[in-house]
C-alpha cells in the first residue's frame, strides 16, 4: 500500500559554481544542507551580487531510507552512515566558521516512527540541529531554486523535484504576469504559494501535490518483480495513479506556452545520457531543454541495456544504477501526461533554495528581499 499523500493540497540567477576567494569574510557565508531519503548534500555559499559563489560543497550517498517502507523505522545502520557524513558536514561549517545556516531533513524523517530519537542522536553526536520540514516548503524550495529557467514565453508551468522519499509537483498558471517579469514572480514564492493582495505581479499556483514516491520508495515498493521490463511499467502506472488528485491531472494541457521544470539526480542523469557525457558536466546539463520524444528515447535505451548494462554505462554512473529506473518510470509518467517540447533541466535544488531565501530574507543581494 502507499503512504498517504501529505494534507495541504527576487532574483535568483544561476549558481556561480566557481569558488569564491580562498578567505572570505565568514559574516558573509551561508550554509544550507539537505537530508534526504538517500542522499545528505550541503552547500557553503557567498552572497555574490544577485548571485552567490559557492565557497564549499558537500554530497554523500546515505541512504537513510533504507528498509523504511518495511518497517516505518530508520534501522541503526542508516542513522549510523548518516552521523559519519554529518559529522564532515560539521568539520566544514566550522573550518569556514559559518553562522547563518538552514539545516533540513525530508521524507525519510516525515515518516519515520523514530525520527525525534534520530533528531536527538544527531544532535548529540554532531551540534548540528535538523529541521524536518513539511512537504508544502520542500515545494515551495524546489520552485524558487528553479526560478531563473522559466522562459518568459510560459504560461503554464509545472515544476518536479523528484527525491529519494517522495515527489514535489507545483503547477504555476503565469498567464496574467507580463512576460519580463515571470521569472522574478516565481521568487517571490518563497514566501508563500497564496500571495494574497501582493502589489507586484505574482505567479498563481494552481495545486501542488507531494507524492510520497521517490526514487527510492518507489523502487522498493516493486522490489519483488524480477522482470526489468514489467518492473518499469508497473512502477510507471503506480505513480501515475498517485496523481489522481492533482488538479491539474483532469484536464488536458496544450503544449504551446507549457514548461516543465525538473530538478533531481533523475533528470540531470537523463540529460547527461541524451547528451552522450562520459563524465558529468555541470555547465552543459544545467538548463539543457529537451523533447518529451528526446527523453523517451534515453529511457528505451535504459531498458534495451538491462540491469547490467546500466550498471557499466559510465553515463549513468556507479551511484546511480540503481536507482536510474525508478527515476526514469516517474518522469515517463508525467510525460505521459503531459507531454512538452520544452522541459528544462535542473542542476539545483533545495540547497540553492534554502540558500536564496535565507540571502533574500537579509536583504544581502542586490535586489534585496523579494
Amino acid at each position: 500500500m502507499a503512504p498517504k499523500r501529505p494534507t495541504g493540497a527576487g532574483a535568483f540567477l544561476n549558481p556561480v559554481e566557481p569558488p569564491a576567494p580562498s578567505t572570505p569574510d565568514p559574516a558573509e557565508l551561508y550554509a544550507a544542507l539537505d537530508l534526504g531519503t538517500n542522499s545528505c548534500r550541503m552547500l557553503i555559499a557567498q552572497p555574490k551580487g544577485n548571485q552567490f559563489h559557492v565557497v564549499d560543497s558537500f554530497s554523500k550517498s546515505v541512504q537513510l531510507g533504507t528498509g523504511l517502507e518495511a518497517s516505518g523505522r530508520l534501522s541503526r545502520a542508516s542513522m549510523g552512515r548518516t552521523v559519519q557524513a554529518l559529522r564532515i558536514c560539521r568539520k566544514k561549517l566550522e573550518k569556514h566558521k559559518v553562522k547563518r545556516m538552514r539545516l533540513i531533513a525530508t521524507e525519510a524523517c516525515r515518516r519515520a516512527t523514530n525520527a525525534a530519537e534520530f533528531i536527538r542522536y544527531v544532535h548529540s553526536e554532531t551540534g548540528l540541529k535538523l529541521d524536518i520540514i513539511e512537504p508544502e516548503e520542500e515545494a515551495r524550495l524546489a520552485v524558487i531554486s528553479c526560478a531563473s529557467l522559466v522562459s518568459i514565453k510560459t504560461e503554464q508551468l509545472l515544476v518536479v523535484d523528484i527525491g529519494g522519499g517522495s515527489t514535489e509537483l507545483v503547477w504555476i498558471d503565469l498567464s496574467n504576469v507580463p512576460r519580463g517579469e515571470r521569472p522574478k514572480s516565481i521568487m517571490r514564492l518563497h514566501t508563500g504559494f497564496k500571495q494574497g493582495h501582493s502589489p507586484f505581479p505574482y505567479a498563481k499556483v494552481v495545486d501542488w501535490i507531494s507524492v510520497p514516491l521517490g526514487v527510492a520508495t518507489l523502487r522498493d515498493q516493486f522490489d519483488d518483480v524480477s522482470d526489468d521490463a514489467g518492473r518499469f511499467a508497473l512502477m510507471s502506472w503506480f505513480f501515475e495513479e498517485n496523481l489522481s488528485s492533482f488538479a491539474p491531472y483532469a484536464a488536458e494541457q496544450a503544449r504551446e506556452g507549457f514548461q516543465i521544470i525538473g530538478t533531481s539526480g533523475t533528470v540531470t542523469t537523463v540529460a547527461a545520457s541524451h547528451l552522450g557525457l562520459r563524465r558529468y558536466d555541470r555547465n552543459k546539463v544545467d538548463g539543457l531543454r529537451m523533447t518529451s520524444d528526446q527523453i523517451d528515447r534515453v529511457i528505451r535505451n535504459y531498458l534495451n541495456l538491462g540491469p547490467e548494462g546500466r550498471r557499466t554505462d559510465p553515463r549513468i554512473g556507479r551511484d546511480r544504477h540503481a536507482l536510474i529506473m525508478s527515476g526514469a518510470a516517474i518522469l515517463q509518467a508525467l510525460l505521459r501526461v503531459w507531454p512538452t517540447d520544452r522541459l528544462s533541466v535542473a542542476d539545483r535544488g533545495l540547497r540553492e533554495g534554502l540558500l536564496y531565501a535565507q540571502m533574500s530574507a537579509d536583504g544581502v543581494l542586490e535586489d534585496g528581499p523579494f
